[in-house]
């Protein structure tokens, strides 16, 4: 067996890429960043370091994790073949050895094959009977009388051996005090070890010696399958188009909704049950949907809490410009807000540690981690070709576990599904396939707009009317046309056909829009594809008769008419009395009033007037909510950014230089005379060699560096610092001392 290497030397011997890739599958290793190498190789050894490295680890790899702390690797190298035997014939030696090379990787493990050491935190990430084996024992059970004590057991005695074996090796007994047992048999041949008065441990010898072949049991060698459906690609994408559009018109509810009837915000923060049961019923939505679609649009910025001593969920300014975007654009910023939410909707409703309910838009739904597992079932359904799905969830949820078993905790196979659901609402996934947005969602997000529009089906131009009253949009309405319809009609139901409803109301809000009765008459004659009703004409014919009237100005506010006996019937009405009208002309009243108000106040009292610009135009004064400021950037992406190949490189140069400065100091600089020091200079210049110097700044200061010296003469000296890379210039009779830098051995 080799002699023992220390980490630290380890690391010191390995190339700069494999120190690159070490940071790059351990990032907290370097943050900050290390000073050198002997910094890097004590953070790799941390308990909590070594935990979180871990938790990116595969059931193979785990078990050979396990199998190293078995063979103790974390007090003495271990040769491979020890570790081979304990893992059983099932696994293949490349199994094994890729399972090396990934802990040696994240510097878990170090060493060549016939002297392999553990880092002494691995022991703790283990379980506490890593194999479900027990403890070595001396006695019996640790001599070469085992074979014989085990052959000579009774078949009750060999059911309670049998029974630990399989682990976990700790049983508990009260027959254990009883002498003619079979577990007191056992103990008092040193077959079983006593824990206390009723607990018992079956000795590590015993436990491999009954396994046999496979000391540490069975290992799932290969992943589950995930039992692969074809669902069909174009299918897949109609559906998640589908469901993009669903979304987009729910989130519109919901920001028309608050707009109008903005929600407290609770004490504690979040948002009510009513409230979200409120929402719920608006978009026409279950409740989980709603906490879903709530946490978005908070996420997003396109509701935030408004400022005050009582605040409440108010749609921001941003509502307003993400409503005037297409379809593609709406639904490309909540996916991306989705993707990327550090929070779990699927926790609104459930108990929190205190036993309270867990409130939407509340600090209990907060999960930093939630971005990273959302990544990862979007990154096992892509493996599958487009239009392919698990043979279920559950089976999605398997192999992500067996990939990764220390992810996700208690709550590991939920958040799989959840994430599932969540990604089918908003058209990620559909019948359980990843999607062609979804897939650029995870990808080339620059690409999301264009895969979204390619799933969509093509925008309609018409709409066909009914003789109750309502119109069919038999698909997704061309932008200008979808515009004139809302103002004309309300949305009675949604889905695959949107079904609009005409109402004097609604009549009349497009009316106070500023178009008149022949815009109106003429949009539904051009765009429908049926006859236009009867009583549509009808009825828009007698709201338009008794609209406009009334005209009303800011003056605070005028109402004129051209009809003295409409004006005369205005200021008589009882519903009038709060206005404050002044007659000043036949014609022609007055109002201290602002306008918005004497036009409500009017409407309520049976009127139907129209306000007027400056100009006499007719004036759209309809209520578009209220609103409140963003709360943050649009588009600012949660957590720091991965650091690039340049960035790790410049990292691990900076160490090699700690180290070699750190070298220096453990040696003996020379003190620095004049004659020396540029001696030492200019043959480090000529030799392209790094130099320490101690020195003196001019405000007294001690100060250290390690240049590579490119101009030496004038009394200074001037290289360039081997850790940041800027250039510096030293006088020379500011140099108290100085030594050549070693450099380094790394391997290849």
């Amino acid at each position: 067996m080799s002699v023992p290497t220390p980490l630290v030397d380890w690391l010191r011997a390995q190339d700069d890429a494999s120190l690159a890739t070490l940071l790059r599958l351990r990032p907290d290793l370097a943050v900050p960043p290390p000073a050198d190498l002997t910094v890097l190789a004590t953070r790799a050894g941390i308990r909590a370091s070594v935990h979180r490295a871990c938790d990116e680890l595969d059931t193979v790899t785990l078990a050979v994790l396990e199998a190293l702390v078995v063979a103790d690797a974390d007090v003495e190298p271990v040769d491979v073949s020890a570790v081979s035997r304990l893992l059983g014939p099932d696994l293949p030696a490349a199994a094994l050895d890729a399972s090396l090379g990934g802990l040696r990787e994240r510097a878990i493990v170090w060493g060549p094959d016939d002297a392999l050491s553990l880092v002494p935190a691995a022991r703790e990430v283990v379980p506490r009977h890593p194999g479900g084996l027990g403890r070595l024992a001396s006695g019996p059970a640790g001599s070469s009388a085992l074979p014989d004590l085990l052959a000579a057991v009774t078949p009750d005695e060999r059911r309670v051996l049998d029974a630990l074996a399989a682990g976990p090796p700790i049983g508990r007994s009260r027959a254990g005090g009883d002498p003619e047992s079979a577990v007191g048999r056992l103990l008092a041949r040193g077959l079983l070890l006593r824990v206390d008065s009723e607990t018992v441990e079956l000795p590590r010898q015993v436990g491999l010696a009954l396994r046999g072949e496979r000391p540490l049991g069975q290992i799932a060698v290969t992943p589950p399958d995930i039992g692969a459906r074809d669902r069909g690609g174009d299918v897949v994408d109609r559906t998640a188009g589908g469901a993009a559009l669903e979304v987009i018109r729910r989130l519109e509810s919901l920001i028309a909704h608050w707009s109008r009837i903005p929600p407290p915000v609770l004490r504690s923060g979040g948002l009510g049950v009513r409230e979200l049961r409120r929402a719920a019923k608006e978009m026409d939505t279950d409740e989980a949907t709603a906490a879903l679609l709530v946490e978005l649009a908070v996420a997003a910025d396109l509701v935030a809490e408004s400022d005050g001593v009582a605040p409440d969920w108010v749609p921001t300014t941003n509502a307003d410009v993400w409503a005037a975007g297409g379809p593609e654009v709406r639904w490309s910023l909540v996916a991306r807000t989705w993707l990327d939410l550090p929070r779990l909707p699927g926790l609104v409703g459930r108990k929190d540690d205190a036993g309270k309910p867990i409130s939407a838009l509340s600090d209990g739904v907060r999960r930093p981690v939630a971005p990273r597992d959302r990544r990862r079932v979007l990154a096992g359904l892509a493996e599958l070709s487009p239009g392919t799905a698990p043979g279920s969830p559950s089976a999605l949820a398997d192999l992500l576990a067996w990939r990764a078993p220390r992810r996700g905790g208690r709550l590991r196979d939920e958040v799989v599904g959840w994430a599932l659901t969540e990604a089918t609402v908003l058209g990620v996934v559909a019948l359980d396939a990843l999607s062609g947005p979804g897939r650029a969602l995870i990808g080339d997000q620059a690409g999301l707009v264009a895969a979204l529009r390619a799933t969509l089906p093509p925008p309609v131009a018409h709409v066909l009317l009914q003789a109750d009253l309502t119109a069919v949009a038999p698909g997704p309405l061309e932008p200008e046309l979808a515009r004139e319809l809302a103002l004309l009609a309300d949305v009675e139901s949604a889905g695959g056909a949107t079904v609009y409803r005409f109402t004097e109301a609604t009549v009349r809000r497009a009316l106070d829009a500023g178009r008149s009765a022949s815009d109106l008459h003429e949009l539904l004659a051009k765009r429908s594809a049926t006859p236009v009703p009867q009583g549509l004409t009808y009825l828009v014919d007698d709201v338009a008769r008794r609209h406009g009237r009334l005209r009303g100005g800011a003056a605070a506010s005028f109402l004129r008419s051209d009809d003295e006996v409409l004006i005369a019937e205005v200021i008589v009405h009882p519903g009038s009395i709060g206005l404050e009208l002044r007659r000043i002309a036949p014609t022609v009243v007055v109002s201290p009033l602002p306008l918005v108000e004497l036009m409500d106040g009017l409407r309520a009292a049976g009127f139907s007037p129209a306000a007027e610009d400056t100009g006499g135009a007719v004036l759209d004064l309809s209520d578009r909510g209220r609103r409140t400021d963003p709360r943050r950037r649009s588009g600012a992406r949660p957590g720091p950014p991965e650091p690039g190949a340049e960035q790790l490189a410049a990292l691990v140069s900076r160490m090699r230089a700690g180290d070699a400065m750190a070298g220096v100091r453990r040696g003996t600089p020379a003190a620095a005379t004049n004659g020396a020091t540029v001696d030492i200079l200019r043959s480090a210049a000529a030799a392209r060699r790094s130099v320490w110097i101690g020195f003196v700044d001019g405000h007294g200061r001690v100060g250290e560096r390690v240049l590579e010296p490119t101009i030496v003469g004038g009394g200074v000296v001037e290289g360039r610092d081997t850790v940041d890379g800027a250039v510096h210039r030293v006088p020379l009779h500011r140099i108290t001392s100085i030594a050549v830098v070693e450099e380094p051995a790394q391997g290849a």
